[in-house]
């Protein structure tokens, strides 16, 4: 599994975690890749948590963006930060690397 920043994030913070497996949706992912993805999600929702000044981490799985399956992390103060309707933040490329940074730091 590989997890990175959304390069269009809700707020900052927001982190995807994909299978290494191509697969179109997350309901295909046989029973154990599944389970060990959703397990590589939790400890990186820790490090985004320790990293990142928010209340809880909200985890959502849409399906349609892109077709490759896929968890959204992002980091929750309200029910508006995982909204995927409003605006996105462009963070310079800069601010992205040092949330990178303090998250990775923090697995």
């Amino acid at each position: 599994f590989i997890a990175f920043l959304d390069v269009m994030p809700l707020v900052q913070g927001h982190t995807l975690v994909v299978p290494k497996v191509e697969v179109d949706y997350i309901f295909d992912l046989d029973a154990t890749t599944l389970a060990n993805m959703m397990v590589f999600a939790q400890r990186v929702a820790k490090g985004i948590k320790k990293a990142i000044p928010c209340n809880r981490i909200g985890v959502a799985v849409i399906g349609l963006e892109v077709p490759h399956a896929h968890v959204h992390l992002v980091p929750l103060n309200t029910m508006n930060d995982i909204n995927f309707s409003m605006p996105k933040l462009k963070l310079p490329a800069e601010t992205m690397q040092k949330i990178a940074e303090q998250i990775a730091a923090n697995l």
